[in-house]
């Protein structure tokens, strides 16, 4: 009745089966994460991936951290730059956003004309009590879901999805194994019936 970690297997492991899938969706599309970037919270993946970046900016939902950062909610375009970023990588970040389609119309608002967001949502996953208790969990996403709310504010042919998952890399996810309990082709067999991180590359006009 109770899974192996309830830690997503930080306990078991240095990185959980869903920032496996991260990392690698993040890393396919290396090549758009250029010039002036934002991304939230930190600068990981900016800085483990990113080229020729001239600029990486990142944006705090509350608390400013003196780290070159700004204050900004994303559901309202006031708190945002207008046209800042060629750039924007969002990883994990619209599950916690209750009106989400709005915050998807603020990543578009703070990217150039031609600029990129690189975003993931989860699919298959347990609830994070740690972001629950403090701005809230509310979504489970699918492929669908996200070609139809993305598309409808980027444009359908603008939008890229990626799904990363199978049955058992779901349930050594929801029991709280780690990324380095599974083999890498146990974590590469895809099955689309079994999406745990779906990645969206969506493109502003």
């Amino acid at each position: 009745m109770e899974p192996i970690s309830n830690v997503f297997g930080y306990d078991r492991g240095n990185q959980s089966i869903h920032r496996y899938y991260i990392d690698n969706f993040v890393a396919m599309n290396a090549g758009k994460i250029k010039g002036r970037t934002l991304e939230v919270a930190e600068r990981t993946y900016t800085q483990r991936h990113g080229q020729q970046v001239t600029q990486a900016d990142i944006i705090h939902y509350s608390e400013h951290k003196g780290d070159g950062s700004f204050i900004g909610d994303l559901t309202k375009q006031e708190t945002l730059p207008e046209e800042r970023f060629d750039t924007f990588v969002c990883t994990q970040t619209f599950n916690f956003i209750y009106d989400f389609k709005a915050a998807i119309q603020g990543s578009k608002y703070v990217l150039k004309p031609g600029g990129f967001l690189i975003a993931t949502v989860s699919g298959i996953q347990q609830i994070s009590t740690y972001d629950a208790s403090r701005w809230g969990d509310y979504w489970r996403f699918t492929s669908e879901s996200c070609k139809k709310g993305f598309g409808e504010i980027f444009g359908e042919a603008n939008v890229e999805v990626t799904t990363f998952g199978n049955v058992l890399a779901s349930i050594a996810a929801l029991e709280g194994l780690s990324a380095t309990e599974l083999t890498k082709e146990e974590l590469a067999f895809s099955d689309p019936s079994y999406e745990i991180i779906i990645g969206i590359v969506a493109r502003k006009n």
